[in-house]
């Protein structure tokens, strides 16, 4: 009989297409404050393996990332990931302030541990508009490195001092700007979140996610209205130094899954083959190390 050969990581061939950036949440299993607003209203729900899948035609890998300040919820998401081929790599939490290391530790002997791939705080709700060049932080973020992982930045513009402070005092680490710093599609304005982009990309040590614009431009937009912040992102990163995240399921209070993710692709449609290839997975790729299981690497015959 067939025999087949347990499922094995191996790395992500970087042309295969990745969604950076999405989310699972069980509204069931753990309080989600930020879901209680009318404004959220549409998405409160549970979101699990199965709509993901539904959702993401196309897509052969994705980065699952942490939603609440939660240690127990980023060891759930390794463990979905270890048993879900689509997940290749986790964004979980640590406090940055107390202990990192040791809880890095402990998501990494969890189950799926092997596939954490960098760590994110919710920056953007920390009153400190210098929070992330704070002593304490910066030797949290010094904890993230020396694990050998990546730290999702999480900022609005107010907030990009402090990122390229804390990119600029930790060269060795690699920075991953959350949803391009959560410029002002909406109302349509560059400045000052144009120049604050600029100035945090000069630090060779970050890369940018084409991410979460939609729901920055609101119900009524257009892929013209995301244009403008997309050509800035290629403009300062270039785009070996940029990825797309679909932000799902935060992205449905203004758009379909793939609505997202062709508007994307149709606003890199002047780029190279190969700038595309990049940018739709070649980056995340090389980032987060993503890893991908094989369905079967193997079989033997036996009688």
């Amino acid at each position: 009989m067939s025999v087949t050969v347990p499922a094995t990581r191996f790395p992500l061939d970087p042309g295969r297409r990745v969604d950076a950036h999405h989310h699972l949440w069980r509204t069931s299993a753990r309080r989600h404050a930020w879901l209680d607003g009318d404004d959220t209203a549409a998405i409160r729900r549970d979101y699990t393996t199965a709509d993901l899948r539904a959702a993401a035609a196309g897509i052969d890998a994705t980065v699952l990332v942490q939603v609440l300040p939660d240690l127990d919820e980023s060891i759930e998401f390794l463990a979905t990931a270890a048993a879900e081929p689509l997940i290749a790599g986790v964004v979980g939490w640590v406090d940055l302030t107390d202990a990192p290391a040791r809880d890095i530790e402990r998501l990494r002997s969890a189950p799926g541990g092997e596939l954490l791939a960098g760590i994110r705080h919710l920056v953007e709700a920390e009153p400190d508009p210098r929070w992330l060049a704070r002593e304490d932080v910066l030797a949290g973020l010094a904890a993230v490195r020396d694990a050998g992982l990546v730290y999702d930045v999480l900022v609005r513009p107010h907030q990009f001092p402090a990122a390229t402070a804390a990119a600029r005092a930790l060269p060795d680490l690699t920075f991953v700007l959350d949803h391009l710093g959560k410029p002002p599609v909406a109302a349509g304005q560059l400045e000052p979140w144009a120049t604050g982009l600029a100035a945090l990309a000069r630090e060779p040590n970050v890369v940018a996610k084409l991410s979460g614009l939609v729901t920055e431009a609101g119900r009524n937009w257009q892929p013209a209205d995301l244009r403008p912040y997309v050509e800035t992102a290629l403009t300062t990163f270039g785009p070996d130094r940029l990825m797309v995240g679909s932000d799902w399921p935060v992205c449905l209070l203004a758009g379909s899954y793939a609505r997202v993710m062709e508007a994307a692709d149709g606003l890199l449609d002047d780029l190279t083959p190969p700038e595309q290839a990049a940018i739709r997975g070649g980056t995340a790729a090389r980032v987060y190390g993503l890893r991908t299981p094989e369905a079967q690497i193997g079989s033997t015959e036996q009688t």
